[in-house]
């Protein structure tokens, strides 16, 4: 059986990344792929149980410091990364998730506590081979993303700790975003997220099919064609 395929969505704030994971995990039904939808951090049962932890803000007001919340971070990822991912790609599942290792890069990252070699050391660990085949960021201006983002919360409901920083630190990570995928463009894909949303579901589902699905498509015929080809050498020889 094939490996399933691993799409990651990353971007700041209120961007619209859970909408579009969930158009394009019905358009990938409709195609016949099956697919899992899930999120960091979270994403398996003890991943979920330190979220609560990470976005609250207990761990930073328990005096813990900026490397040892992204040793959390990365704890959380390769649980998700063991139970949850790699199974279900194994199985030949497609697997859409919102935010991975980039955001470990943009928001723990950008703490000048926090080395890039313990980032990069820590990744390594924490994905296990299990990088993404497509990143898609969706680009927004950080004033536009985080109005969206007070907007959806409910009433009575807290921003989050990232979301309650202040507007030029969330533009910094639009900008280091848009920075990382200039560095990665084979697998980088920036998606306007200021158009509509079907405008952005359809510029996500064309990165998809002309790097995904046409390629496999490819493949496949290219191999029907190897084997026939052999037949006929054979029948030849005969």
């Amino acid at each position: 059986m094939a490996l399933g395929k691993f799409i990651t969505f990353e971007g700041g704030e209120g961007v619209g990344k859970s909408t579009q994971i969930r158009l394009l995990a019905e358009r990938l039904a409709q195609n016949g792929i099956d697919c899992i939808q899930t999120r960091e951090p979270g994403g398996s049962s003890k991943a979920e149980a330190m979220r609560e932890l990470l976005l609250s803000g207990t761990i930073a007001d328990m005096g813990i410091p900026p490397s040892g919340e992204a040793v959390l971070f990365a704890a959380a990822r390769a649980d998700h990364v063991d139970t949850k991912i790699k199974p279900a790609l194994e199985e030949g599942q497609w697997v859409l998730c919102d935010r991975f290792m980039d955001s470990t890069r943009i928001y723990q990252g950008e703490n000048k506590e926090v080395s890039e070699e313990l980032v990069n050391m820590l990744e390594r660990l924490a994905i296990d081979g299990a990088k993404p085949d497509i990143t898609f960021i969706l680009d927004l201006r950080a004033e536009i993303g985080m109005a969206r983002a007070n907007s959806r919360r409910s009433e009575g409901e807290a921003a989050d700790r990232f979301e309650r920083e202040a507007l030029a630190v969330h533009e910094n990570r639009r900008n280091a975003f848009l920075s990382l995928a200039y560095k990665d463009p084979k697998r980088c894909k920036v998606i306007d997220a200021s158009q509509s949303i079907d405008e952005i579901a359809q510029d996500i589902w064309q990165v998809v099919d002309h790097e995904l699905l046409s390629k496999e498509q490819g493949a496949a015929t290219g191999s029907q064609t190897s084997s026939s080809d052999q037949t006929a050498d054979t029948s030849e020889e005969s």
